[in-house]
């Protein structure tokens, strides 16, 4: 008779404790056939600009120090000032400078959209489902699971 309470009370306390298991419902998904990129973060991509705006810098004063040099050894040409361009506006080669535009700050990242959920998203800065059902593509929402102080925009798919 103790023999049939043990295992009993056993049996319960394994399923109870089954039961507690959370389950992961990705188990009965079917993997897609093709590869995804990994999709780069809004800081990776801060950082990716710096680099190569430092990188565009580092080659622009580059130039200016080799024409400041070429200038300096050749004292022959009367069109040049002291900035090393002729009044016009032009370098001593005939090449215009152009002026280094600021990049825009309406740049915002796009959201993917979930598969197989019509009118949903994945927010592209936590990669949390967003609903945009009635939302035109192209229109600018912000994320609704951040604060307004921190102001997390991305456009609709």
């Amino acid at each position: 008779m103790k023999f049939r309470i043990l295992s009993g009370l056993s049996v319960l306390v394994c399923l109870s404790l089954a039961s507690c298991y959370p389950y992961d419902e990705s188990q009965g998904k079917k993997k897609a056939g093709k590869t995804t990129e990994k999709v780069k973060t809004p800081e990776e991509l801060a950082k990716e600009k710096e680099a190569e705006a430092k990188k565009k810098a580092e080659e622009d004063l580059k130039k200016k120090e080799a024409e400041l040099k070429n200038q300096a050894a050749d004292p022959a040409n009367p069109g040049a000032t002291a900035g090393g361009t002729t009044p016009g506006g032009a370098t001593p080669g005939g090449t215009t400078t152009p002026d280094p535009t600021p990049p825009k700050k309406s740049d915002y990242p796009f959201a993917q959209k979930v598969p197989g959920k019509e009118g949903f998203v994945f927010s592209p800065y936590n990669q949390k489902v967003v609903d945009v059902r009635d939302i035109p593509t192209g229109t600018l929402v912000s994320d609704p699971t951040y604060p307004e102080s921190e102001k997390k925009h991305f456009r609709v798919p």
